[in-house]
């Protein structure tokens, strides 16, 4: 036990900068909703039906707006407090339907399955494979030892420019991972029927991929007493990054 006291003492470290200054609902309901919305395949409406549940009358359009606003920087203070990403990397790519047109939603992991970001693009050619080479080096600084992806051509022509020096293996066995990492994302595909846009679904998609996985622990790794002594770590740490930890704050 003393492990996860060390744990969550150091995720606690430092406080949030949100600010929910103008929001007549405390911090606790807007952080919960937007727990719900990404957590689990809800649309708006049924998060709206679930805090009547419980008594909170708010409506689905005010849910929609608190996760447009708080979603990515939830997203990006949780992806603040991980540890650095491992140096094997899988990459991987799939079509995605955003308002009846065919676009590629490309993603990269790590070896223990952790997403170091996602990026939705027209095409999967080299240019498209080269920029997202270009931002998981920006977002993650530094690059790996080796990658992992398909045998698609545009990512050995992008390895050539961007990481030469770093190891390239191509197979479609070897990339499982990056693979099964799409699973929750096409879940939630289904659940909203499809992306309106691309820069909607860029921003819902990154969001999704930082607090999505944080609670999402590797379940059959864990006994059921170290799997609830690690979601109360995360829990946790999504109320200090949220601000709903310490006195209530209304905002």
């Amino acid at each position: 036990m003393i492990f996860w006291l060390i744990r969550l003492e150091r995720s606690l470290v430092g406080s949030t900068s949100l600010s929910y200054k103008g929001h007549r609902y405390p911090v606790e309901v807007i952080s919960h909703c937007v727990w719900l919305y990404h957590r689990f395949p809800l649309s708006f409406r049924e998060v709206e039906e679930l805090m009547l549940e419980r008594g909170i009358v708010v409506s689905y359009e005010t849910v929609r707006r608190w996760c447009a606003k708080f979603g990515q920087r939830y997203a990006s203070a949780l992806r603040r407090r991980r540890p650095r990403p491992g140096n094997k990397w899988h990459l991987d790519e799939v079509f995605i339907k955003i308002n009846g047109e065919q676009k590629y939603l490309w993603r990269g992991v790590d070896q223990d399955g952790k997403v170091l970001d996602i990026l939705v693009q027209d095409r999967r050619d080299k240019a498209a494979a080269r920029r997202f080479f270009r931002r998981l080096l920006k977002r993650t600084g530094a690059g790996p030892r080796v990658i992992v992806t398909d045998k698609l051509r545009s990512y050995s022509a992008a390895h050539r420019e961007v990481m030469p020096s770093v190891e390239h293996r191509q197979s479609k066995y070897l990339n499982n991972r990056a693979e099964n990492s799409h699973q929750p994302t096409r879940q939630r595909e289904r659940a909203m029927k499809g992306f309106r846009g691309t820069g909607a679904a860029q921003r819902f998609l990154s969001a999704f991929s930082g607090i999505s996985p944080h609670f999402r622990p590797h379940r059959h790794r864990l006994s059921a007493h170290n799997y609830r002594a690690e979601m109360i770590v995360r829990f946790a740490i999504w109320e200090q990054i949220t601000g709903a930890a310490g006195p209530s704050t209304t905002a």
